[in-house]
Protein backbone atom coordinates (compact mmCIF):
# COMPACT_ATOMS: atom_id res chain seq x y z
CA UNK A 1 0.00 0.00 0.00
CA UNK A 2 1.34 3.46 -0.93
CA UNK A 3 2.22 5.93 1.81
CA UNK A 4 -0.54 8.53 2.23
CA UNK A 5 -0.26 11.78 0.31
CA UNK A 6 -2.13 15.01 0.97
CA UNK A 7 -3.20 17.54 -1.66
CA UNK A 8 -3.52 21.26 -0.97
CA UNK A 9 -4.74 23.94 -3.37
CA UNK A 10 -4.28 27.69 -3.26
CA UNK A 11 -6.58 29.69 -5.52
CA UNK A 12 -4.96 33.11 -5.25
CA UNK A 13 -5.45 36.31 -7.21
CA UNK A 14 -3.01 35.58 -10.01
CA UNK A 15 -2.66 31.81 -10.08
CA UNK A 16 -3.85 28.40 -8.90
CA UNK A 17 -1.27 26.27 -7.11
CA UNK A 18 -1.42 22.63 -6.10
CA UNK A 19 0.92 21.18 -3.47
CA UNK A 20 1.27 17.48 -2.65
CA UNK A 21 2.92 16.61 0.68
CA UNK A 22 3.90 13.37 2.40
CA UNK A 23 3.03 12.41 5.97
CA UNK A 24 6.11 14.23 7.33
CA UNK A 25 4.93 17.38 5.49
CA UNK A 26 7.80 17.21 2.99
CA UNK A 27 6.79 18.53 -0.41
CA UNK A 28 6.37 15.83 -3.05
CA UNK A 29 5.10 17.94 -5.93
CA UNK A 30 4.08 21.48 -6.88
CA UNK A 31 2.10 22.57 -9.94
CA UNK A 32 0.86 26.01 -10.90
CA UNK A 33 -1.44 27.63 -13.45
CA UNK A 34 -0.86 31.34 -14.02
CA UNK A 35 -4.10 32.94 -15.14
CA UNK A 36 -2.78 35.70 -17.42
CA UNK A 37 -0.12 33.52 -19.03
CA UNK A 38 -1.80 30.12 -19.22
CA UNK A 39 -5.40 31.25 -19.78
CA UNK A 40 -5.10 34.49 -21.80
CA UNK A 41 -8.52 33.97 -23.40
CA UNK A 42 -10.14 35.47 -20.28
CA UNK A 43 -8.36 38.81 -20.76
CA UNK A 44 -7.38 39.25 -17.13
CA UNK A 45 -4.65 41.52 -15.82
CA UNK A 46 -2.95 40.02 -12.77
CA UNK A 47 -5.86 37.56 -12.66
CA UNK A 48 -8.55 40.23 -12.45
CA UNK A 49 -11.07 42.19 -14.51
CA UNK A 50 -11.58 45.87 -13.67
CA UNK A 51 -14.99 47.53 -14.05
CA UNK A 52 -17.36 48.32 -15.48
CA UNK A 53 -18.13 50.34 -12.34
CA UNK A 54 -15.52 52.46 -10.54
CA UNK A 55 -13.60 50.32 -8.07
CA UNK A 56 -15.22 47.09 -9.26
CA UNK A 57 -12.76 44.17 -9.48
CA UNK A 58 -13.79 40.61 -10.29
CA UNK A 59 -12.44 37.32 -11.64
CA UNK A 60 -14.22 34.96 -14.08
CA UNK A 61 -15.48 31.83 -12.32
CA UNK A 62 -15.12 29.88 -15.58
CA UNK A 63 -11.41 30.78 -15.61
CA UNK A 64 -11.03 29.20 -12.17
CA UNK A 65 -12.79 26.04 -13.39
CA UNK A 66 -10.47 25.80 -16.38
CA UNK A 67 -7.46 26.40 -14.14
CA UNK A 68 -8.48 23.44 -11.97
CA UNK A 69 -8.79 21.26 -15.09
CA UNK A 70 -5.34 22.37 -16.22
CA UNK A 71 -3.57 21.97 -12.87
CA UNK A 72 -5.05 18.48 -12.50
CA UNK A 73 -3.70 17.52 -15.91
CA UNK A 74 -0.27 18.82 -14.92
CA UNK A 75 -0.31 16.74 -11.74
CA UNK A 76 -1.53 13.70 -13.68
CA UNK A 77 1.39 14.06 -16.11
CA UNK A 78 3.89 13.59 -13.26
CA UNK A 79 4.79 10.56 -11.16
CA UNK A 80 2.26 11.53 -8.46
CA UNK A 81 -0.14 8.65 -7.79
CA UNK A 82 -3.53 10.33 -7.43
CA UNK A 83 -4.99 7.17 -5.89
CA UNK A 84 -2.56 7.61 -2.96
CA UNK A 85 -4.00 11.02 -2.08
CA UNK A 86 -6.00 10.36 1.06
CA UNK A 87 -7.28 13.87 1.83
CA UNK A 88 -7.73 17.23 0.10
CA UNK A 89 -8.00 20.74 1.52
CA UNK A 90 -6.64 24.12 0.55
CA UNK A 91 -6.90 27.88 0.58
CA UNK A 92 -8.59 30.59 -1.39
CA UNK A 93 -8.02 34.32 -1.68
CA UNK A 94 -9.96 35.83 1.19
CA UNK A 95 -13.27 37.70 0.83
CA UNK A 96 -14.04 36.69 -2.78
CA UNK A 97 -17.53 35.28 -3.32
CA UNK A 98 -19.21 32.91 -5.79
CA UNK A 99 -22.96 33.00 -6.49
CA UNK A 100 -24.57 29.62 -7.19
CA UNK A 101 -27.86 29.34 -9.07
CA UNK A 102 -30.89 27.23 -8.14
CA UNK A 103 -29.61 24.51 -10.48
CA UNK A 104 -26.12 24.37 -8.94
CA UNK A 105 -26.66 21.48 -6.54
CA UNK A 106 -28.06 19.29 -9.29
CA UNK A 107 -25.28 20.33 -11.69
CA UNK A 108 -22.61 19.44 -9.13
CA UNK A 109 -24.21 16.10 -8.31
CA UNK A 110 -24.58 15.14 -11.98
CA UNK A 111 -21.11 16.11 -13.28
CA UNK A 112 -20.14 13.94 -16.26
CA UNK A 113 -16.66 12.34 -15.97
CA UNK A 114 -16.31 12.54 -19.76
CA UNK A 115 -16.52 16.35 -19.60
CA UNK A 116 -14.08 18.83 -18.07
CA UNK A 117 -15.18 21.26 -15.37
CA UNK A 118 -14.90 24.15 -17.83
CA UNK A 119 -16.67 22.38 -20.72
CA UNK A 120 -19.35 24.85 -21.90
CA UNK A 121 -22.73 23.93 -20.46
CA UNK A 122 -21.28 21.47 -17.93
CA UNK A 123 -21.28 23.78 -14.90
CA UNK A 124 -20.98 27.25 -16.39
CA UNK A 125 -23.00 29.26 -17.04
CA UNK A 126 -26.03 27.40 -15.63
CA UNK A 127 -24.70 26.70 -12.13
CA UNK A 128 -23.85 30.36 -11.45
CA UNK A 129 -26.09 33.37 -10.92
CA UNK A 130 -23.12 35.66 -11.66
CA UNK A 131 -20.35 34.77 -14.14
CA UNK A 132 -17.71 36.80 -12.29
CA UNK A 133 -16.77 36.70 -8.61
CA UNK A 134 -16.11 39.93 -6.69
CA UNK A 135 -12.64 39.65 -5.13
CA UNK A 136 -10.59 41.29 -2.39
CA UNK A 137 -9.26 44.11 -4.60
CA UNK A 138 -12.77 45.48 -5.12
CA UNK A 139 -13.35 48.92 -3.57
CA UNK A 140 -16.82 49.69 -4.94
CA UNK A 141 -18.81 49.09 -1.73
CA UNK A 142 -18.09 52.20 0.37
CA UNK A 143 -21.79 53.09 0.55
CA UNK A 144 -22.63 49.56 1.74
CA UNK A 145 -19.85 49.63 4.34
CA UNK A 146 -21.10 52.86 5.89
CA UNK A 147 -24.68 51.56 5.93
CA UNK A 148 -23.62 48.33 7.65
CA UNK A 149 -21.67 50.22 10.32
CA UNK A 150 -24.61 52.56 10.88
CA UNK A 151 -26.97 49.58 11.24
CA UNK A 152 -25.03 48.21 14.22
CA UNK A 153 -24.03 51.48 15.89
CA UNK A 154 -20.66 52.32 14.36
CA UNK A 155 -17.37 50.85 13.12
CA UNK A 156 -16.01 49.93 16.57
CA UNK A 157 -19.17 48.00 17.48
CA UNK A 158 -18.93 46.11 14.19
CA UNK A 159 -15.24 45.40 14.89
CA UNK A 160 -16.11 44.12 18.37
CA UNK A 161 -18.69 41.77 16.82
CA UNK A 162 -16.87 40.51 13.74
CA UNK A 163 -13.19 41.30 14.34
CA UNK A 164 -13.14 44.09 11.74
CA UNK A 165 -14.93 47.30 10.86
CA UNK A 166 -16.68 47.26 7.48
CA UNK A 167 -14.16 46.99 4.66
CA UNK A 168 -14.94 47.40 0.99
CA UNK A 169 -13.43 44.02 0.14
CA UNK A 170 -15.31 42.10 2.85
CA UNK A 171 -18.01 39.74 1.65
CA UNK A 172 -20.93 41.19 3.60
CA UNK A 173 -20.70 44.61 1.92
CA UNK A 174 -20.08 42.87 -1.42
CA UNK A 175 -23.31 40.91 -1.00
CA UNK A 176 -25.14 44.11 -0.02
CA UNK A 177 -23.95 45.84 -3.19
CA UNK A 178 -25.05 42.97 -5.42
CA UNK A 179 -28.44 42.90 -3.72
CA UNK A 180 -28.73 46.68 -4.27
CA UNK A 181 -27.49 46.93 -7.88
CA UNK A 182 -28.19 43.45 -9.29
CA UNK A 183 -31.39 42.36 -7.57
CA UNK A 184 -32.23 39.70 -10.15
CA UNK A 185 -28.82 38.03 -9.77
CA UNK A 186 -29.15 38.17 -5.99
CA UNK A 187 -32.64 36.68 -6.14
CA UNK A 188 -31.33 33.89 -8.40
CA UNK A 189 -28.44 33.09 -6.02
CA UNK A 190 -29.57 30.01 -4.13
CA UNK A 191 -26.26 29.80 -2.24
CA UNK A 192 -23.26 32.07 -1.80
CA UNK A 193 -19.78 30.60 -1.29
CA UNK A 194 -16.43 32.10 -0.48
CA UNK A 195 -13.62 31.19 -2.87
CA UNK A 196 -12.44 28.80 -0.15
CA UNK A 197 -15.78 26.95 0.00
CA UNK A 198 -16.32 27.07 -3.78
CA UNK A 199 -13.43 24.66 -4.46
CA UNK A 200 -14.39 21.87 -2.00
CA UNK A 201 -17.93 22.10 -3.40
CA UNK A 202 -16.51 20.88 -6.70
CA UNK A 203 -14.76 17.97 -4.98
CA UNK A 204 -17.79 16.99 -2.89
CA UNK A 205 -20.39 17.25 -5.64
CA UNK A 206 -22.51 19.52 -3.44
CA UNK A 207 -22.10 22.99 -1.95
CA UNK A 208 -19.70 23.01 1.03
CA UNK A 209 -20.14 25.03 4.22
CA UNK A 210 -17.91 28.03 4.88
CA UNK A 211 -14.94 27.57 7.23
CA UNK A 212 -14.63 29.61 10.47
CA UNK A 213 -11.41 31.49 9.83
CA UNK A 214 -12.36 32.59 6.32
CA UNK A 215 -15.84 33.47 7.56
CA UNK A 216 -14.10 36.04 9.78
CA UNK A 217 -13.44 38.11 6.65
CA UNK A 218 -17.10 38.65 5.81
CA UNK A 219 -18.43 41.08 8.48
CA UNK A 220 -21.17 38.47 9.00
CA UNK A 221 -19.88 36.11 11.71
CA UNK A 222 -19.41 36.70 15.43
CA UNK A 223 -15.64 36.27 15.72
CA UNK A 224 -15.82 34.95 19.30
CA UNK A 225 -18.70 32.47 18.99
CA UNK A 226 -17.93 31.50 15.36
CA UNK A 227 -21.67 31.67 14.56
CA UNK A 228 -23.48 33.75 11.96
CA UNK A 229 -24.89 36.98 13.38
CA UNK A 230 -28.51 37.25 12.28
CA UNK A 231 -28.65 41.05 12.53
CA UNK A 232 -25.63 41.37 10.23
CA UNK A 233 -27.05 38.85 7.75
CA UNK A 234 -30.28 40.85 7.68
CA UNK A 235 -28.44 44.15 7.22
CA UNK A 236 -26.41 42.88 4.25
CA UNK A 237 -28.78 40.53 2.49
CA UNK A 238 -32.23 40.71 4.01
CA UNK A 239 -34.03 37.76 5.61
CA UNK A 240 -33.17 35.50 2.67
CA UNK A 241 -29.39 35.67 3.23
CA UNK A 242 -29.52 33.20 6.13
CA UNK A 243 -30.51 30.41 3.71
CA UNK A 244 -28.16 31.58 0.97
CA UNK A 245 -25.10 31.59 3.26
CA UNK A 246 -25.61 27.97 4.34
CA UNK A 247 -25.01 26.18 7.65
CA UNK A 248 -22.93 27.51 10.54
CA UNK A 249 -19.19 27.80 9.78
CA UNK A 250 -17.07 24.68 10.29
CA UNK A 251 -13.61 24.39 11.83
CA UNK A 252 -10.58 23.19 9.89
CA UNK A 253 -9.90 19.45 9.99
CA UNK A 254 -13.60 18.56 9.85
CA UNK A 255 -14.43 15.76 7.42
CA UNK A 256 -16.98 17.25 5.02
CA UNK A 257 -17.36 14.04 3.05
CA UNK A 258 -15.63 11.84 0.49
CA UNK A 259 -14.60 12.81 -3.01
CA UNK A 260 -17.34 12.64 -5.64
CA UNK A 261 -17.60 10.10 -8.44
CA UNK A 262 -16.50 12.60 -11.11
CA UNK A 263 -13.00 12.85 -9.63
CA UNK A 264 -12.67 9.10 -9.15
CA UNK A 265 -13.66 8.25 -12.71
CA UNK A 266 -11.98 11.14 -14.51
CA UNK A 267 -8.72 11.42 -12.55
CA UNK A 268 -8.31 8.16 -10.64
CA UNK A 269 -8.71 9.39 -7.06
CA UNK A 270 -9.48 6.85 -4.37
CA UNK A 271 -13.25 6.99 -3.59
CA UNK A 272 -12.36 7.12 0.13
CA UNK A 273 -10.38 10.36 -0.30
CA UNK A 274 -11.44 12.83 2.42
CA UNK A 275 -12.55 16.36 1.55
CA UNK A 276 -11.87 18.82 4.37
CA UNK A 277 -12.79 22.53 4.64
CA UNK A 278 -10.61 24.98 2.75
CA UNK A 279 -9.66 28.21 4.53
CA UNK A 280 -8.44 31.64 3.47
CA UNK A 281 -4.93 32.11 2.12
CA UNK A 282 -3.77 34.04 5.18
CA UNK A 283 -5.01 31.51 7.78
CA UNK A 284 -3.53 28.71 5.67
CA UNK A 285 -0.18 30.49 5.77
CA UNK A 286 -0.40 30.55 9.58
CA UNK A 287 -1.10 26.79 9.59
CA UNK A 288 1.91 26.12 7.39
CA UNK A 289 4.50 28.32 9.00
CA UNK A 290 3.93 29.66 12.46
CA UNK A 291 4.71 28.55 15.99
CA UNK A 292 4.22 30.52 19.24
CA UNK A 293 6.40 33.63 19.19
CA UNK A 294 6.39 33.89 15.40
CA UNK A 295 5.16 36.70 13.20
CA UNK A 296 4.44 36.07 9.54
CA UNK A 297 4.99 38.83 7.00
CA UNK A 298 3.49 38.05 3.62
CA UNK A 299 5.05 40.15 0.87
CA UNK A 300 2.76 39.24 -1.99
CA UNK A 301 0.26 41.24 -4.04
CA UNK A 302 -0.91 42.56 -0.69
CA UNK A 303 1.35 43.06 2.32
CA UNK A 304 0.03 41.22 5.38
CA UNK A 305 1.21 40.66 8.94
CA UNK A 306 -0.20 37.65 10.81
CA UNK A 307 0.11 36.87 14.54
CA UNK A 308 -1.40 33.80 16.23
CA UNK A 309 -3.15 34.46 19.57
CA UNK A 310 -3.79 31.38 21.77
CA UNK A 311 -7.06 30.87 23.69
CA UNK A 312 -7.30 33.05 26.81
CA UNK A 313 -9.78 33.84 29.57
CA UNK A 314 -10.49 37.28 28.11
CA UNK A 315 -10.84 37.95 24.39
CA UNK A 316 -8.24 40.07 22.60
CA UNK A 317 -9.01 43.69 21.79
CA UNK A 318 -10.54 44.49 18.44
CA UNK A 319 -9.63 47.59 16.46
CA UNK A 320 -10.92 49.49 13.45
CA UNK A 321 -7.47 49.48 11.77
CA UNK A 322 -6.67 45.76 12.05
CA UNK A 323 -8.44 42.42 11.83
CA UNK A 324 -9.10 39.61 14.26
CA UNK A 325 -9.84 36.24 12.66
CA UNK A 326 -10.95 33.00 14.25
CA UNK A 327 -8.15 30.43 14.10
CA UNK A 328 -8.63 27.73 11.43
CA UNK A 329 -7.78 24.75 13.66
CA UNK A 330 -8.18 25.87 17.29
CA UNK A 331 -11.55 27.03 18.61
CA UNK A 332 -11.08 29.93 21.01
CA UNK A 333 -7.81 31.00 19.37
CA UNK A 334 -7.50 33.92 16.98
CA UNK A 335 -5.22 35.44 14.37
CA UNK A 336 -4.47 39.16 14.46
CA UNK A 337 -3.93 40.58 11.00
CA UNK A 338 -2.81 43.80 9.37
CA UNK A 339 -3.51 43.91 5.64
CA UNK A 340 -2.38 46.46 3.06
CA UNK A 341 -3.62 46.59 -0.52
CA UNK A 342 -0.53 48.36 -1.92
CA UNK A 343 2.06 45.61 -1.63
CA UNK A 344 4.13 44.06 -4.40
CA UNK A 345 2.53 46.00 -7.25
CA UNK A 346 3.37 49.31 -5.55
CA UNK A 347 6.95 48.16 -4.90
CA UNK A 348 7.29 47.11 -8.54
CA UNK A 349 6.05 50.49 -9.74
CA UNK A 350 8.78 52.22 -7.73
CA UNK A 351 11.37 49.71 -8.96
CA UNK A 352 10.34 50.42 -12.56
CA UNK A 353 10.66 54.18 -12.04
CA UNK A 354 14.02 54.06 -10.27
CA UNK A 355 15.72 51.05 -11.85
CA UNK A 356 13.86 50.06 -14.98
CA UNK A 357 12.66 46.54 -14.28
CA UNK A 358 15.99 45.53 -12.72
CA UNK A 359 15.72 44.27 -9.13
CA UNK A 360 19.52 44.08 -8.82
CA UNK A 361 19.83 47.79 -9.65
CA UNK A 362 16.94 48.59 -7.31
CA UNK A 363 18.65 46.69 -4.47
CA UNK A 364 21.85 48.67 -5.09
CA UNK A 365 19.94 51.94 -4.71
CA UNK A 366 18.46 50.76 -1.39
CA UNK A 367 21.80 49.55 -0.05
CA UNK A 368 23.65 52.71 -1.09
CA UNK A 369 21.23 54.93 0.84
CA UNK A 370 21.47 55.44 4.61
CA UNK A 371 19.14 53.86 7.15
CA UNK A 372 16.36 56.38 7.68
CA UNK A 373 16.81 57.67 4.11
CA UNK A 374 18.35 61.02 5.20
CA UNK A 375 15.00 61.99 6.71
CA UNK A 376 12.93 61.34 3.59
CA UNK A 377 9.75 59.34 4.16
CA UNK A 378 7.50 58.30 1.27
CA UNK A 379 3.91 57.03 1.14
CA UNK A 380 2.83 55.22 -2.03
CA UNK A 381 -0.82 54.32 -2.57
CA UNK A 382 -1.56 53.69 -6.27
CA UNK A 383 -4.74 51.92 -5.07
CA UNK A 384 -7.05 53.20 -2.31
CA UNK A 385 -5.44 51.77 0.84
CA UNK A 386 -6.91 49.69 3.65
CA UNK A 387 -4.58 51.00 6.40
CA UNK A 388 -5.07 53.94 6.77
CA UNK A 389 -8.48 53.54 5.15
CA UNK A 390 -9.06 55.17 1.79
CA UNK A 391 -5.77 57.05 1.41
CA UNK A 392 -4.74 57.34 -2.23
CA UNK A 393 -1.82 58.96 -4.03
CA UNK A 394 1.86 59.64 -3.36
CA UNK A 395 3.25 61.79 -0.55
CA UNK A 396 6.87 62.60 0.29
CA UNK A 397 7.96 64.15 3.58
CA UNK A 398 11.21 65.33 5.06
CA UNK A 399 11.61 64.73 8.79
CA UNK A 400 14.17 66.48 10.93
CA UNK A 401 14.55 65.54 14.58
CA UNK A 402 11.43 66.61 16.51
CA UNK A 403 10.27 69.20 13.99
CA UNK A 404 6.93 68.74 12.29
CA UNK A 405 7.44 66.67 9.08
CA UNK A 406 7.48 68.85 5.96
CA UNK A 407 5.63 67.83 2.79
CA UNK A 408 8.13 67.83 -0.09
CA UNK A 409 7.19 68.99 -3.57
CA UNK A 410 9.36 68.57 -6.63
CA UNK A 411 11.25 65.38 -5.79
CA UNK A 412 11.68 63.69 -9.18
CA UNK A 413 9.55 60.60 -9.70
CA UNK A 414 12.63 58.51 -10.50
CA UNK A 415 14.78 59.83 -7.64
CA UNK A 416 16.77 57.09 -5.92
CA UNK A 417 15.34 58.04 -2.51
CA UNK A 418 12.03 56.42 -3.50
CA UNK A 419 13.67 52.98 -3.59
CA UNK A 420 14.33 52.89 0.16
CA UNK A 421 11.36 55.09 1.09
CA UNK A 422 8.66 52.67 -0.04
CA UNK A 423 10.19 49.77 1.90
CA UNK A 424 10.74 51.78 5.07
CA UNK A 425 7.25 53.27 5.08
CA UNK A 426 5.55 49.93 4.42
CA UNK A 427 7.47 48.28 7.27
CA UNK A 428 7.16 51.24 9.67
CA UNK A 429 3.40 51.23 9.22
CA UNK A 430 3.34 47.66 10.51
CA UNK A 431 5.90 48.28 13.25
CA UNK A 432 3.87 51.22 14.57
CA UNK A 433 0.84 48.95 15.07
CA UNK A 434 2.22 45.65 16.41
CA UNK A 435 2.16 46.58 20.10
CA UNK A 436 -1.54 47.48 19.97
CA UNK A 437 -2.74 44.23 18.38
CA UNK A 438 -0.73 41.91 20.64
CA UNK A 439 -2.48 40.92 23.91
CA UNK A 440 -0.98 42.58 26.98
CA UNK A 441 0.81 39.53 28.39
CA UNK A 442 2.06 38.13 25.09
CA UNK A 443 5.66 36.88 25.05
CA UNK A 444 8.02 38.89 22.84
CA UNK A 445 8.08 37.95 19.19
CA UNK A 446 11.14 35.89 18.28
CA UNK A 447 11.03 35.13 14.56
CA UNK A 448 9.77 36.93 11.49
CA UNK A 449 8.84 34.48 8.76
CA UNK A 450 8.59 36.14 5.36
CA UNK A 451 6.61 34.72 2.47
CA UNK A 452 5.38 35.85 -0.92
CA UNK A 453 7.26 36.95 -4.01
CA UNK A 454 9.39 39.64 -2.35
CA UNK A 455 10.61 37.18 0.31
CA UNK A 456 13.25 36.01 -2.18
CA UNK A 457 14.89 39.47 -2.17
CA UNK A 458 17.81 39.55 0.29
CA UNK A 459 17.85 43.35 0.48
CA UNK A 460 14.20 43.38 1.53
CA UNK A 461 14.80 40.52 3.99
CA UNK A 462 17.64 42.40 5.70
CA UNK A 463 15.66 45.63 5.88
CA UNK A 464 12.77 43.70 7.49
CA UNK A 465 15.16 42.22 10.07
CA UNK A 466 16.53 45.67 10.90
CA UNK A 467 13.17 47.47 11.08
CA UNK A 468 11.42 44.83 13.19
CA UNK A 469 14.45 43.77 15.23
CA UNK A 470 13.79 40.08 14.59
CA UNK A 471 15.62 37.24 12.90
CA UNK A 472 14.10 36.62 9.47
CA UNK A 473 13.35 33.15 8.12
CA UNK A 474 11.98 31.88 4.83
CA UNK A 475 10.17 28.63 4.16
CA UNK A 476 11.41 25.83 1.92
CA UNK A 477 8.44 26.39 -0.38
CA UNK A 478 7.26 29.81 -1.44
CA UNK A 479 3.76 28.40 -1.62
CA UNK A 480 2.86 28.68 2.07
CA UNK A 481 -0.91 28.86 1.57
CA UNK A 482 -1.00 25.73 -0.58
CA UNK A 483 1.25 23.92 1.89
CA UNK A 484 -1.02 25.00 4.73
CA UNK A 485 -3.96 23.65 2.76
CA UNK A 486 -2.21 20.29 2.37
CA UNK A 487 -1.51 20.25 6.13
CA UNK A 488 -5.19 20.90 6.84
CA UNK A 489 -5.94 17.90 4.61
CA UNK A 490 -3.52 15.84 6.69
CA UNK A 491 -5.16 17.12 9.89
CA UNK A 492 -8.57 15.78 8.82
CA UNK A 493 -7.02 12.42 7.87
CA UNK A 494 -5.11 12.21 11.18
CA UNK A 495 -8.23 12.87 13.23
CA UNK A 496 -9.99 10.07 11.35
CA UNK A 497 -7.00 7.75 11.94
CA UNK A 498 -6.84 8.32 15.71
CA UNK A 499 -10.62 8.46 16.09
CA UNK A 500 -10.44 11.69 18.06
CA UNK A 501 -12.36 14.58 16.55
CA UNK A 502 -11.12 16.83 19.38
CA UNK A 503 -7.44 16.13 18.72
CA UNK A 504 -5.42 19.29 18.20
CA UNK A 505 -3.27 20.32 15.27
CA UNK A 506 -0.28 20.52 17.63
CA UNK A 507 -0.87 16.93 18.78
CA UNK A 508 -0.86 15.82 15.16
CA UNK A 509 2.49 17.52 14.58
CA UNK A 510 3.97 15.84 17.65
CA UNK A 511 2.68 12.38 16.73
CA UNK A 512 3.42 12.34 13.02
CA UNK A 513 6.56 14.46 12.95
CA UNK A 514 7.33 17.23 10.54
CA UNK A 515 10.42 18.20 8.62
CA UNK A 516 11.87 21.62 9.49
CA UNK A 517 11.25 23.86 6.51
CA UNK A 518 12.72 27.16 7.75
CA UNK A 519 15.99 28.81 6.81
CA UNK A 520 17.54 31.78 8.62
CA UNK A 521 18.23 34.48 6.01
CA UNK A 522 18.77 37.73 7.93
CA UNK A 523 19.78 38.83 11.43
CA UNK A 524 18.99 42.32 12.76
CA UNK A 525 21.75 44.81 13.42
CA UNK A 526 21.01 46.27 16.86
CA UNK A 527 22.25 49.77 16.10
CA UNK A 528 20.14 49.91 12.92
CA UNK A 529 17.02 48.69 14.73
CA UNK A 530 17.49 51.58 17.18
CA UNK A 531 17.36 53.98 14.22
CA UNK A 532 13.98 52.57 13.17
CA UNK A 533 12.69 52.51 16.75
CA UNK A 534 13.34 56.25 16.73
CA UNK A 535 11.47 56.77 13.44
CA UNK A 536 8.12 55.34 14.54
CA UNK A 537 6.83 58.64 15.94
CA UNK A 538 7.88 60.54 12.82
CA UNK A 539 6.15 57.90 10.71
CA UNK A 540 2.93 58.36 12.69
CA UNK A 541 3.06 62.14 12.30
CA UNK A 542 3.56 61.81 8.54
CA UNK A 543 0.71 59.31 8.29
CA UNK A 544 -1.61 61.70 10.14
CA UNK A 545 -0.81 64.37 7.55
CA UNK A 546 -1.50 61.93 4.70
CA UNK A 547 -4.90 61.05 6.16
CA UNK A 548 -5.71 64.76 6.58
CA UNK A 549 -4.63 65.57 3.02
CA UNK A 550 -6.76 62.76 1.59
CA UNK A 551 -9.78 63.86 3.61
CA UNK A 552 -9.44 67.36 2.17
CA UNK A 553 -9.03 66.17 -1.42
Amino acid sequence: MSSPLFLGFDLSTQQLKAIVIAEDASIVHESVVHFDRDLPIYGTTNGTVNGPDDGEVTSPVLMWLEAIDLVMQRIKNTVVDLSAITSISGAGQQHGSVYWSEGAENALAMMDPKRSLADPGHLAPYAFALPNAPIWQDSSTTKDCRELEAAVGGPQILADLTGSRAYERFTGPQIARIRRLKPAAYRDSARISLVSSFIPSLFLGHIAPIEVSDASGMNLMNVLTCKWDHALLEACGGPELRAKIGPEPVVGGTILGRISRWWVERWGFNPDCIIAPFTGDNPATVVALSAPGDAILSLGTSTTLLLSIPPADSPPARFTTSHLLSHPTTLGAQIAMLCYKNGALAREQIRDRCAGTDWARYNELVEQSPHGNSGFMGFYFPLPEIIPPGVHGEFIFHCKDTEEPRLVHGLKSDASKHARAILESQFLSIKSRIAAILPVHSPPLQRLIVTGGSSANQTIRQLAADVFGMRVYVAESKEAAGTGGAMLAKFAWWKAQVGDTSGSFEEMIMQTGQVERMKLVATPKGEVTKVYDGLVNNYRRCEEQVVHLCEQA
